[in-house]
């Protein structure tokens, strides 16, 4: 009777760790119609089904780090790249060698396996060109134009507090500025002038600028030509300053509870077909030796960009010095 109590309690063992081998949680800073698609796509070839909350890269950086002495996800998927180094500095996230790592660049991703690049994308304006013309406003086209009167209360951007879209926009302007932060704070000052609010994340004040209910965000470029090829009349131009841009990546959660299945999905993302088309859907600019680019794309060699020091603009001591200032300086002003 022992024998058989034994029996069973193996086998009620093996079915439960089965059982949880076929679900994996997640957070993503994907686009959610996007990372619905592509975690749908994952389930239907491997029955691992992916339970997923849609975050900013700040808050989902917060939302780990809040949950570090238990963490509720396994792995993260998409979201700018400075945020995942930030991430990786706060002891948030863990090495893993995947097997088809090495079909991205070595400089697309961390040196020690902490992350991993999957696109690129360049920070740009979009302007809904029949609300400009009915503000008598023009595109702007450089950094410099964005601080002209006319454009006083006609601008979005992010919050840099919680989207790493709009952190890349400190980090561009910084390093246009040479590093001189003061200088760079005057700027951000200025255009905080000509913006109307702050949004939540990086592609929200894209949406806006389509629906006509502002002229012009800033954002990256992928999320502006997604909305163009849908029918908005917007304009997307690139700074003729040099603009910085995002290095999209994936990370693993450390102490994540779905280990196994978060490496599957890892290592699916990085190597199947039938994500990599899902991403191309979405304009996004894989960095994958051999990977498809949809001919609508903004790619970075079509355009002027700055050299950006990623690890230095990662690093969560930079980092939140950096946030802490636009908070007392610009943010709490408002």
């Amino acid at each position: 009777m022992k024998r058989v109590l034994t029996v069973v309690l193996v086998l009620l063992f093996a079915v439960g760790t089965v059982w949880a081998q076929n679900s994996v949680s997640a957070y993503t800073t994907l686009e959610e119609p996007l990372a619905k698609a592509l975690f749908e796509q994952f389930k239907k070839e491997t029955g691992i089904t992916v339970n997923f909350v849609r975050l900013s890269g700040g808050e989902a950086v917060a939302r780990m780090e809040a949950e570090a002495a238990n963490p509720q996800v396994s792995i993260w998927v998409g979201g700018v790249g400075l945020d995942h180094i930030t991430a990786k500095s706060k002891n948030l996230t863990i090495p893993y060698v995947s097997r088809f790592a090495t079909n991205t660049r070595a400089e697309f991703r961390d040196p020690q396996n902490y992350w991993i690049g999957l696109y690129v994308g360049p920070l740009t304006f979009v302007t809904n060109l029949d609300r400009a013309k009915a503000l008598g406003l023009t595109p702007p086209k450089s950094w410099a134009d964005l601080l002209k009167p006319e454009y006083k209360g006609q601008i979005r951007m992010a919050n840099p507090s919680i989207s790493g879209t709009a952190y890349n926009v400190i980090t561009t302007i910084r390093t246009l500025n040479n590093g001189n932060e003061n200088a760079a704070f005057e700027y951000l000052k200025n255009l905080d002038a000509n913006i109307d609010q702050y949004a939540r994340s990086g592609s929200a004040p894209g949406k806006s600028v389509a629906t006509g209910e502002i002229p012009i965000a800033i954002g990256y470029a992928h999320d502006q030509v997604k909305l163009k090829s849908e029918g908005a009349n917007v304009e997307i131009d690139a700074p003729t300053e040099g603009t910085g841009y995002e290095l999209a990546s994936m990370s693993l959660i450390r102490g994540g509870k779905d280990a196994v299945p978060a490496r599957r999905l890892y290592d699916w993302i990085l190597s199947s077909k039938s994500a990599q088309q899902l991403f191309t859907q979405w304009y996004l600019v894989l960095i994958a030796n051999g990977a498809e680019k949809h001919p609508l794309a903004l790619s970075l060699d079509q355009i002027s960009t700055i050299k950006q020091d990623m690890a230095w603009d990662g690093d969560g001591v930079n980092k939140n010095r950096l946030l802490d200032r636009w908070n007392q300086e610009i943010g709490s002003k408002r």
